[in-house]
């Protein structure tokens, strides 16, 4: 969010379209990439400081932390620019200073918008699948800690369906319900909110 706020109001027009281009080619990589770079990287750092396989939920939640910062920047960032200049105008006008103007009027403002973005990533978060295969282990065991292997809902559907027949294909379909549910129950949240805010 704060990186939205640096590109809507402090970013210098001479670099703003390079960052933009990078935050859009960052949204573009295949998410498979992203899971090969954090088998290279994050996979090795997490091993090296903490010992173990370095396959882990840690691995997994800084991979999709970094995964979904594109969606965040870019939708958090539309719905600054959105608002009004009259907004900014009116509070410089009272006597805010830049900062005041920017982080008291205008992102209230934007909140909504900003809050759709987190909303956004968080969905893909939780359907993400394949890059997440990669650095958590897929053990099918509950985690005790961050440094430990485990296995998500979406990787146990994709590992076992290929084999699963009978009860095993229900209670995987099943687990389909539980996350279609879950995602159900963000976005009602995120809807009362809303409508909260515009009351």
């Amino acid at each position: 969010i704060l990186t939205a706020v640096f590109m809507a109001f402090y970013c210098p027009k001479k670099v703003k379209g390079l960052f933009q281009s990078g935050i859009n080619l960052l949204a573009g990589i295949p998410s498979i990439i992203y899971g090969l770079w954090a088998l290279k990287v994050v996979v090795p750092l997490i091993r090296a400081q903490f010992g173990g396989f370095g396959l882990s939920l840690l691995a997994a939640i800084i991979l999709l932390g970094i995964m979904i910062l594109p969606t965040v920047i870019s939708l958090s960032q539309s719905a600054l620019e959105s608002v009004p200049d009259a907004y900014y105008q009116g509070a410089i006008g009272l006597g805010a200073t830049h900062e005041r103007a920017v982080f008291s009027v205008v992102l209230p403002a934007a909140s909504s918008g900003v809050l759709s973005s987190i909303i956004m990533g968080i969905g893909r978060a939780i359907g993400e699948t394949m890059a997440v295969t990669m650095v958590i282990g897929n053990s099918p065991i509950m985690p005790s800690g961050l440094t430990n292997q485990a296995r998500t809902l979406t990787t146990n559907i994709v590992t076992e369906m290929a084999y699963a027949g009978g009860l095993h294909r229900e209670l995987l379909i099943a687990t389909g319900a539980v996350l279609f549910i879950f995602i159900l129950v963000i976005n009602v949240v995120f809807n009362v909110v809303k409508n909260k805010e515009k009351k």
